[in-house]
């Protein structure tokens, strides 16, 4: 397959968005394209593509293939169900989405294509992600579901054997195919009959499971063993479970944004639970004191920015992704968490200083890094800045 190339000097971008056209991630990327003095995006609704009736791509356009998520009707044929509280069906929205990004990636042949189908399949499956990031020498936490070759977790029972032979008294069970910290729980177990967890997930009396903006306590293994058995059948990830540096008295992780293999925007989280998510009480942290605690524990930040960017290199055709970056307890050492395709949503946040990003959103500098970009060279025409 031949390469593509595009100058500066040449036609301005033609930039596409397959998204929910409602969806604030739409409208903040259509900003900066206009911002940019480009022609107005154009939008390719989610629903069109999952219904076979999406407008054809032309050639030369720059697609980009943004989150399916927020819209009823959009969760109703990717999941089964149109509430987006509820938990189950993560199996289901994977292979419905995997299989419509590919669609997307044949379709837009002889385009651009800002985010690889191939690659999306592997962010949005936390053992494959986890794996891939192993194996290419980033710091993750210890996991013995990572990979293709890993037995599946059944259920609670499995979970039970697998913190006791691996010796992780404390771990994350997390949904292989989740988002937003749907389905994770914070599991502690100090001995037989003595496990604890901490979850935003709520279990009806019909033993339907719910996602809730409350973080909650489990304190009884037959609580914790209900949730964990009704959400295996959509396949689990469990990793160890890494004390977190803190800031203010909480518990704190960052966001850090890599556009064409740069780092160029960061967030410090911050929240007294294990889960630092914004949505679930969290709340930004100061970066500022970030770096100096990093810079007095005799750390690098110059690092560990580093270090997401060899994350985001295991992605070579994706443009943008959000590296979850944990610091060890007293800022001296990293690991990478989760890589997530659809990261860059930060409003109002510009970019590190040195970056190139500064002054710009993290949607004014995907533009920004799609126009200086010499020349986009990958497998289907898919864009590298």
């Amino acid at each position: 397959m031949s390469p593509s190339t595009s100058r500066t000097d040449g036609p301005a971008t033609r930039f596409v968005v397959v998204g929910n056209p409602a969806n604030r991630r739409v409208a903040l990327f259509r900003d900066a394209v206009t911002a940019a003095g480009l022609p107005a995006a154009r939008v390719v609704p989610w629903l069109d593509v999952l219904r076979g009736r999406a407008a054809p791509f032309r050639p030369g356009e720059t697609v980009r293939v943004d989150s399916p998520g927020e819209d009823p009707d959009v969760e109703r044929l990717l999941r089964g169900t149109g509430d987006g509280t509820r938990v189950e069906g993560s199996a289901l929205w994977y292979e419905r989405f995997t299989a419509a990004a590919r669609e997307v990636g044949r379709a837009a042949a002889g385009c651009v294509l800002l985010d690889d189908p191939d690659e999306l399949a592997v962010l949005f499956d936390k053992r494959l992600c986890h794996a891939v990031l192993r194996d290419a020498g980033v710091p993750v936490p210890p996991s013995p579901t990572s990979g293709a070759g890993a037995a599946p977790v059944r259920g609670w029972a499995d979970v039970r054997e697998l913190l006791r032979t691996h010796r992780m008294p404390r771990a994350f069970v997390k949904l292989a195919h989740g988002s937003s910290a749907s389905g994770v729980l914070a599991v502690e177990a100090a001995g037989p009959g003595r496990v604890r967890a901490t979850t935003s997930v709520e279990r009806d009396p019909g033993g339907r499971l719910f996602n809730s903006l409350r973080v909650r306590r489990c304190t009884t293994e037959a609580e914790v063993a209900a949730i964990v058995d009704a959400l295996a059948p959509d396949g689990l990830h469990v990793e160890r479970w890494l004390p977190k540096a803190a800031q203010g008295g909480r518990a704190a992780d960052l966001r850090v944004v890599v556009i064409g293999g740069r780092a160029t925007h960061a967030v410090v989280r911050t929240s007294r639970s294990p889960m630092t998510n914004l949505h679930l009480g969290g709340s930004r942290g100061d970066l500022d004191q970030a770096r100096a605690a990093v810079r007095a524990a005799g750390g690098s930040w110059e690092e560990a920015l580093e270090m997401c960017e060899r994350a985001a290199a295991c992605f070579p055709r994706t443009l943008c992704v959000g590296v979850d970056l944990l610091p060890a307890v007293g800022w001296r050492r990293f690991a990478v968490c989760e890589v997530n395709a659809f990261g860059d949503l930060l409003p109002r946040l510009t970019g590190l200083p040195g970056s190139g990003a500064e002054g710009l959103d993290t949607y004014a500098a995907q533009v920004a890094a799609v126009q200086r970009a010499p020349a986009r060279t990958t497998r289907n025409h898919h864009a590298i800045a």
